[in-house]
């Protein structure tokens, strides 16, 4: 049953009807993990976003949160938003220029940031450490005494996430209060039994994902276990060892995980009724595997976009069982259509109340993904004979490795630059793992001899890691196809083929 959620404030969702109920658990430190009661929490992010007034900021002012997963970051980004402020966490595994680039085009005026990351931060800007680095304490920040959240005024702007682009540059996404709140309401329940669950976070609280079930979890009385990062083992000892009842994950970390027999041998997991897998495509493969490690859970197929909602599909309204690889049926308050060659396939339109007003600072871009409120999801989908839907592929050439988005020509730009190199394509193949990894096809120059390991090298050196080629293959041309493009076609078959020879399919 769905609650009647009524706030007004993004970071003002907490329940407080057991203020001794623990609603987190750091395991930064796993040999001293530290605990906090809803009441301990509610506390903290009051005194954060007291003691932001210290810093001079205005109503609306950008401040952005660069660290790794752990309480402090989630009390920062609340008190942010119930200052009136807006919140912008930043991907830290991103190159230092686009870091860089990042915090000019928010116009960031402080950071949340600890000593890992604190080199990423430009001059000039205020920083609020974490750990014992330079600048102000964040404990100096936690003022306490009450603290009244700012009423937000119409579509008031809540946070920026960036999200990959194809134009070499992330794309910052402005959301409001009111259309995430809507969102959020979707998830949140009626009465008390999800007091009794636990769940494990551990995908990035920088990304949508992490931090939009971070939000469902403590809005519904889920006790969060936070993890800073993702091991295999250390997930699924954690796991056990809290009887987390709800996950949520994305393909790799699961896949991972299947390969952990000896530990899955022993560990009791039967207290997990619930996994719910997004970001990339969902197999049937993997849901074989899902079920085998938790055979108590239900899986679900997730689905969202920054653009235009985290939450679009949920149950059929008349019961009908959802399919194993659909997404769900549309809710009743949002509006969508597909453009394609029938009406029940092709690209993904939706207009919900948690669509973006518009890319930060790129009218351009805007124009061409958001029509009259309608946002362009780039995504293909087929709807079956009771309204579900099932993902297909993305219009554009984008590819899902590991949960993280590449996009070939960006890596193509980088690989042209490595000393020797003429010419690349990137392509996808298929990974067991991953999902899909990146291949690259090189021309050298001629008398080059760089090596395929010096490209790897200097793309892993230059650019995120995650869209570094884990195969580069050099070839006398790159083959055109008669559009007078490269013909990727070929190439991802020769990829397949490749992995294949190799074990990662």
């Amino acid at each position: 049953m769905t609650a009647n959620f009524d706030r007004t404030n993004l970071g003002d969702i907490l329940r407080r009807d057991r203020p001794d109920h623990t609603a987190f658990i750091d395991l930064r430190d796993s040999e001293h993990p530290r605990e906090w009661t809803i009441a301990g929490f509610d506390d903290a992010i009051k005194g954060f976003a007291r003691g932001l007034g210290s810093l001079g900021v205005r109503r609306g002012d950008r401040i952005a949160i660069l660290a790794e997963n752990r309480v402090e970051f989630l009390v920062a980004y609340f008190g942010i938003m119930r200052a009136g402020l807006t919140a912008v966490p930043i991907n830290f595994r991103l190159a230092r220029d686009t870091v860089t680039y990042i915090f000019g085009d928010a116009a960031i005026k402080a950071t949340v940031v600890d000593s890992a990351r604190r080199s990423l931060v430009p001059e000039g800007v205020a920083v609020i450490a974490l750990d014992a680095h330079p600048g102000i304490p964040f404990a100096q920040f936690l003022n306490p005494g009450a603290f009244q959240p700012t009423i937000p005024a119409g579509e008031e702007i809540a946070k920026i996430l960036y999200t990959s682009g194809s134009t070499g540059r992330p794309k910052g996404v402005p959301l409001t209060h009111a259309g995430q709140l809507w969102a959020l309401g979707k998830d949140v329940e009626a009465g008390d039994a999800m007091f009794q669950d636990r769940t494990l976070i551990v995908a990035p609280t920088y990304h949508k994902n992490g931090l939009f079930f971070s939000m469902v979890a403590l809005a519904n009385g889920l006790t969060i276990v936070s993890l800073p990062r993702f091991d295999a083992r250390t997930y699924l000892e954690a796991a056990a060892r809290y009887r987390a009842t709800i996950l949520s994950g994305i393909p790799t970390m699961f896949a991972l995980m299947a390969r952990e027999r000896d530990l899955l041998d022993r560990l009791d997991l039967s207290s997990i009724r619930s996994v719910t897998i997004g970001s990339a495509p969902l197999t049937d493969a993997l849901i074989t595997k899902v079920q085998a490690i938790f055979p108590n859970a239900s899986i679900q197929n997730g689905y969202g976009t920054t653009e235009a909602g985290p939450s679009v599909f949920g149950a059929h309204p008349q019961g009908v069982p959802c399919p194993a690889l659909s997404l769900g049926y549309p809710f009743p308050d949002i509006e969508w259509r597909l453009d394609g060659p029938s009406p029940d396939e092709g690209v993904l339109h939706l207009k919900t109340p948690a669509t973006m007003p518009g890319y930060l600072n790129l009218p351009g871009v805007t124009a061409e993904r958001l029509r009259n409120g309608w946002y362009d999801t780039g995504d293909i989908m087929q709807r079956d004979e009771h309204g579900f839907f099932a993902f297909v592929g993305r219009a554009d050439d984008m590819f899902i490795c590991g949960g993280e988005n590449i996009y070939p020509g960006e890596v193509e730009k980088l690989l042209e630059r490595c000393p020797g190199v003429l010419q690349a394509a990137v392509v996808p193949a298929p990974d067991e793992i991953k999902g899909q990894i990146p291949v690259a096809f090189v021309v050298r120059l001629t008398g080059a001899t760089v090596s395929t390991e010096e490209i790897k090298a200097f793309s892993l050196r230059e650019g995120p890691a995650f869209s570094h080629p884990r195969f580069v293959i050099i070839k006398d041309r790159i083959p055109v196809a008669g559009t007078h493009k490269v013909d990727r076609r070929l190439l991802i078959e020769e990829a397949r083929a490749l992995a294949r020879s190799f074990g990662r399919s």
